[in-house]
């Protein structure tokens, strides 16, 4: 099977379909994309519900959060996780030293322009840590169709895992290392209508590992 890429604007018009004809709330959509990170090894909240289910597993995992959104989607998602005592820290540099892996969500698919303070630091240690990094959908300050930055922050960022959520996008194309899709939720007729296949998952798992010759730009 050869999966197709979803561009940005493709994706966005999913999720809007997934919300309305598909009937998934975004607290649904949120909840089993951060299921399907946190199986792989380990956005923003996907990566709030990845640390709570990885907390569950056994993992010790801790979050770097500085910049909370107001809504209240968030806010309870960090609830649930200070609830569990999962730690928040605040130096970033600091805590990738007593790490075995970190989980990239801190931008989406739509994310475009300069990367801001103070995440140049965060994408810069990334880039250069000897530590696993699993992205999610996007490494961040890469671009959706274009793949990384040609100068600057995250110029050198290339995670050693993604993980796409729903279906690849154009940038796979740039990216090198071990390649997942989660997205078994996804009804067969809305897969068709935005033209791309729901890959074959095996037992229970909501992720598949896809390899370059299956994937179709």
């Amino acid at each position: 099977m050869a999966l197709k890429t979803l561009s940005a604007k493709a994706a966005a018009a999913l999720d809007r379909e997934l919300m309305s004809t598909g009937a998934f709330s975004l607290d649904q959509l949120m909840e089993l994309a951060g299921l399907s990170v946190s199986q792989v090894g380990n956005v923003g909240g996907d990566g709030l519900v990845a640390a709570r289910h990885l907390f569950h597993y056994g993992y010790q995992p801790a979050i770097y959060y500085p910049k909370r959104p107001k809504n209240e989607l968030y806010q309870r998602l960090v609830k649930q996780c200070e609830d569990l005592e999962i730690p928040f820290v605040d130096d970033f540099p600091a805590a990738l030293e007593s790490t075995d892996h970190v989980v990239d969500a801190i931008f989406g698919f739509s994310f475009s322009g300069e990367v801001r303070e103070p995440f140049p630091a965060v994408i810069n240690a990334m880039a250069e840590t000897k530590i696993s990094v699993t992205s999610v959908d996007a490494p961040s300050s890469w671009d959706i169709h274009e793949g990384p930055p040609k100068s600057g922050v995250g110029s050198n960022f290339h995670p050693n895992v993604l993980i796409s959520l729903t279906a690849p996008k154009p940038l796979v194309k740039h990216f090198k290392g071990r390649h997942f899709v989660g997205g078994r939720f996804v009804a067969p007729a809305i897969a068709k209508k935005y033209d791309f296949d729901v890959p074959k998952y095996e037992g229970i798992d909501q992720i598949v590992e896809i390899t370059d010759n299956q994937v179709k730009i």
